[in-house]
């Protein structure tokens, strides 16, 4: 066992609480809906230039999704009645519950289909040449979080207290515990009855 296993992870890390009220709507230009952005990677980075992008949607309209070549995405619904993705192939993913989610690469042609009005919904996109990510849902319990360059737990619903070596978050739906520079795995004690979406990024290559 090395100084960095035993080290508590609070000292390898960076913790910042992101409060839903914090975010800011962003309208997309055709008026079908609005972005909040949670964060990016390079900060500030255009659509063009991020190695990876977190975000949520307030879906108010039907029709195509924008294409983003070289881009790997997953979406997880968080509110509404839900929506049925086709692909110009032919396949459709439906998502009609909270959490229901689909993973799909940015440059396929999907055209959206909402069920009865709006949705919300959680986006990540990493770009695969320089960027990997993962989403998981984290109900109560003991988690483990793997080595990543960042860590992000989104709260999806509800009400949730998450625990990390002895420092406790309070976290309200739509509120993000951004966790920067874990250098080992750790666990993560989640309490209450909501949930959480625990998303795990990392760029470059690891050794």
């Amino acid at each position: 066992m090395t100084a960095l296993d035993q080290a508590p992870v609070n000292a390898t890390l960076a913790a910042a609480l992101i409060r839903a009220a914090d975010l800011v709507a962003s309208p997309w230009k055709n008026g079908g809906g609005v972005t909040r952005e949670i964060g990016a990677f390079p900060p500030g980075a255009a659509l063009d230039a991020f190695a990876w992008r977190v975000s949520v949607a307030d879906v108010g309209t039907a029709g195509p999704f924008s294409r983003f070549d070289g881009v790997d995405r997953t979406l997880v619904l968080l509110s509404g009645a839900g929506m049925t993705l086709a692909e110009a192939g032919g396949a459709r993913h439906v998502l009609d519950a909270p959490l229901a989610r689909v993973d799909f690469a940015g440059e396929t042609a999907i055209d959206a289909t909402l069920h009865d009005g709006a949705t919300r919904d959680f986006n990540l996109m990493t770009r695969r040449s320089v960027a990997r990510g993962s989403v998981d849902v984290w109900h109560e319990g003991t988690h483990r979080a793997e080595r990543a360059d960042t860590v992000l737990l989104f709260c999806a619903a509800g009400a949730v207290g998450v625990d990390i070596d002895g420092a406790h978050y309070a976290l309200q739906e739509m509120d993000t515990l951004r966790l920067d520079g874990p250098r080992r795995a750790f666990d993560v004690v989640v309490s209450g009855s909501g949930a959480l979406l625990a998303v795990t990024l990392a760029v470059g290559e690891r050794d």
